[in-house]
């Protein structure tokens, strides 16, 4: 029996080898280690397991999954939208090109009647600001279709202090990443469940989501508000057919950061390592039915796994200590009025 005011190993001459036996105290810091071990545990084996899966599934047809016709993608013009569009059509679905009017949208879908001449594309050219009509365009342009999977993509970047940007450039963020999406999907998911068809109903997250982002505040907040709205969502149209899902991609090549106006040195290292959009549309595909949050890419996976065992406050308080030291925070703060 060892003692239980015994703090230090119990050394015991055997044959002279020396035996180290633990002590009871010792004993309970192992236990107490072990069952601390365990839930980081589980949610390392599910986290990996479920990333395995999804990289080694077969991109699923998703005109075949749910015997559609059409599909519906927002901020289709350029970029990951874009691309989602050429994937969809690859797959013999018409597509439905929401975006802003200008040559980007005109240009895609050029390409894209040039590249599927059998199948119809539609463009509704709409601008997603506080006060703006476009679900009314939206609306208008669907109106004699079953939408039956629908791309929330649409998105933009707004960077600076917070007290530093126009009020009403951060309301048009709010807008466009968060409110219009919600706009968009309970137009098309009522109309899916009233008419009993199955489909899907897809977000474009961030990585921004889960980690605190100063100078990007509104973007990541709509982020994080996009991606527990699709596990919410998931939640009450699964068992009707309807599939929910967000994905967070890695850094992407695209003309997203051009009109930032302020830049900022982290995003653009993280830019360093963006890859095509192009690369994108089958991992998605890959995510939809399988999953609720998909992590693409590298710089996405790896934050996740980095950061999953800090608290959020805990990590929080530290970014908020380090911050007025960050190259960042200095430059900007310079012209703080």
């Amino acid at each position: 029996m060892y003692s239980l005011t015994k703090v230090q190993t119990k050394v015991k001459m055997s044959g002279g080898n020396v035996c180290i036996e633990p002590t009871l105290s010792s004993m309970y810091l192992y236990y107490i280690l072990v069952v601390l071990a365990i839930p980081s545990s589980i949610w390392l084996i599910g986290y990996i397991i479920t990333e395995l899966l999804m990289s080694l599934r077969k991109v699923p047809d998703l005109k075949k999954r749910y015997n559609a016709e059409w599909a519906l993608v927002t901020g289709g013009g350029s970029g990951i939208g874009r691309s989602l569009c050429f994937k969809l059509a690859s797959q013999g679905l018409n597509v439905v090109i929401v975006s802003l009017d200008d040559e980007y949208l005109k240009e895609t879908t050029q390409q894209l009647k040039k590249s599927y001449p059998k199948l119809e594309f539609r463009s509704v050219g709409c601008v997603f600001s506080p006060g703006a009509s476009y679900m009314e365009s939206i609306i208008s342009a669907t109106k004699d279709i079953n939408i039956q999977i629908v791309f929330n993509n649409a998105g933009f970047l707004v960077t600076g202090f917070f007290d530093q940007v126009p009020l009403g450039k951060l309301q048009a963020n709010i807008e466009c990443n968060a409110v219009a999406a919600v706009n968009v999907t309970h137009h098309f998911c009522k109309k899916l469940v009233s008419s009993k068809q199955r489909g899907c109903i897809v977000f474009t997250s961030s990585v921004a989501a889960y980690i605190p982002s100063p100078f990007a505040s509104m973007y990541a907040s709509t982020k994080a508000f996009i991606s527990q709205f699709a596990c919410c969502l998931n939640i009450e149209v699964k068992a009707l057919g309807i599939d929910v899902c967000a994905v967070h991609p890695s850094p992407v090549s695209s003309n997203f950061y051009d009109k930032v106006d302020h830049r900022i040195e982290l995003m653009e290292s993280a830019q360093k390592s963006a890859v095509s959009p192009d690369l994108l549309p089958n991992e998605i595909f890959k995510s939809i039915g399988y999953c609720v949050l998909r992590d693409i890419g590298g710089m996405a996976i790896g934050t996740r796994m980095g950061t999953f065992f800090i608290p959020y406050n805990v990590f929080t308080m530290i970014f908020a200590a380090a911050a007025p030291y960050l190259p960042d925070y200095k430059n900007h703060n310079k012209n703080r009025v």
